[in-house]
């Protein structure tokens, strides 16, 4: 007897079940690998909270503050995947990062505070003899494997990016009929928020980095580069090809995100600007336009001009790549400006009003009872004014209180008031 299958079993089911192995497959080793990582690494944070967080407050090597600053909510952090570890070693990982998600703000203020953390680790390193010594004799320990402080404390950092990769897996290899299939889709939208927000602050801190050097290399403090905001995109020696027939210069231009700086490198005689640069002029990119003039083509070089409200910048290089490079730096740059410069308006405010016709207007019940008021003035004015005169005509006017006042003329002045 054959238990071959029948030539009416549609091949479909074969194909899809195949599928649903492959599926499982891949998640039992996605899951394993979680939870041997997940091991590790709460093996990692114990040795830090035992042999840095609790001798050090033992000891009392640093202030409370100073600790705070360096290992912020470290401690919390390690509790929270104590319990998670838990729940992976089951096999509920749905239910154990859902209840690991509730404590994600944790995970938020120690990234927040990471760079802090290494400015107040760095500073006790240089000033304090004793916890330099303590650090060393730590790290010397066979536990941590040759590893500094440094790099222990990225430790939840880079879990974040590891957790983000291993719940993207888990879950496109998760069936949606697994109850479990809900709980990993939410919990991958709030990990992802996280990894987003440490790349974030890691771009952030690089761009400030970048300003403050920048900052350095200029002579004086009259260019002010650290404003908030700004983003530092680019640096380089370019030519300006001025507007008369003499020789184009080279000098040093950085592009940031709002502005265009041209430099000119300080005289090498100088005791202490030596290697400094003196800023000549700062263009701003809201109303710049960039064109290519020539370096389309696979010539040798490139030219490009800058046109900006008051000024024209003509910028030249040898090399066609980097003048490439320029145009679409400069283009993108003014593009994402002009982009944040756009004002939308909803659709409410773009409905033109009714246009009313000025004696309209002024028919409003305030308006006419001042104006009443103010012609009742006028008029008795008039009357104080000519009633000591003689003429041989009178007029007689009516206020607006009807009252009725007879106000003389001159005799010229009668027809016209009549």
């Amino acid at each position: 007897m054959s238990f071959a299958s029948s030539p009416f079993t549609p091949m479909g089911i074969h194909s899809i079940q195949e599928q649903r192995d492959r599926w499982e497959r891949k998640r039992s080793r996605t899951a394993r690998e979680l939870v041997q990582s997940e091991q590790s690494y709460c093996k990692q944070m114990d040795l830090v909270v035992t042999y840095f967080v609790e001798i050090l407050k033992a000891k009392g090597t640093l202030r409370q503050d100073i600790r705070e600053s360096i290992f912020s909510s470290i401690k919390s952090i390690h509790l929270i995947n104590q319990t998670l570890l838990t729940h992976l070693e089951l096999g509920r990982f749905g239910v154990g990062f859902e209840e690991f998600c509730t404590h994600l703000q944790l995970y938020n203020t120690y990234v927040d505070n990471i760079q802090m953390a290494k400015k107040a680790l760095m500073v006790q390193v240089k000033q304090s003899k004793a916890f330099r010594r303590f650090k060393k004799l730590q790290e010397s320990r066979p536990e941590f494997n040759q590893q500094k402080l440094e790099d222990l404390l990225t430790l939840p950092l880079q879990r974040i990016q590891q957790y983000k990769h291993f719940l993207r897996d888990l879950t496109e290899n998760t069936g949606p009929d697994n109850p479990e299939f809900q709980q990993l889709s939410k919990v991958v939208k709030a990990i992802s928020e996280v990894a987003q927000r440490i790349q974030d602050n890691a771009r952030s801190h690089e761009n400030h980095l970048q300003l403050r050097r920048v900052q350095k290399q200029l002579k004086g403090r009259k260019t002010r580069i650290l404003t908030p905001g700004r983003w530092y995109i680019r640096e380089g020696w370019l030519k300006t090809v001025p507007p008369k027939g003499t020789e184009a210069k080279p000098k040093m231009f950085y592009l940031f995100s709002d502005i265009l700086l041209q430099a000119k490198p300080c005289s090498p005689i100088h005791p202490i600007n030596v290697d400094k640069f003196a800023c000549q002029r700062i263009y701003p990119l809201k109303e710049c336009t960039v064109d290519k003039v020539f370096g389309h083509t696979k010539s040798q070089g490139g030219l490009i001009s800058l046109t900006f409200a008051r000024a024209k910048l003509l910028l030249m290089s040898d090399d066609q790549v980097d003048i490439n490079d320029w145009y679409r730096s400069l283009c993108l740059a003014i593009g994402q400006l002009k982009s944040k410069n756009t004002v939308v308006h909803r659709r409410n405010e773009l409905r033109r009003k009714p246009i009313r016709s000025d004696t309209d207007s002024q028919n409003t019940p305030e308006l006419q009872q001042t104006c009443g008021i103010k012609r009742t003035m006028m008029l008795d004015e008039e009357v104080w004014e000519h009633s000591e005169g003689h003429s041989s005509s009178s007029i007689t006017l009516t206020g607006e209180s009807g009252h009725s006042t007879t106000k003389r003329l001159k005799p010229n002045e009668a027809p016209a008031a009549r």
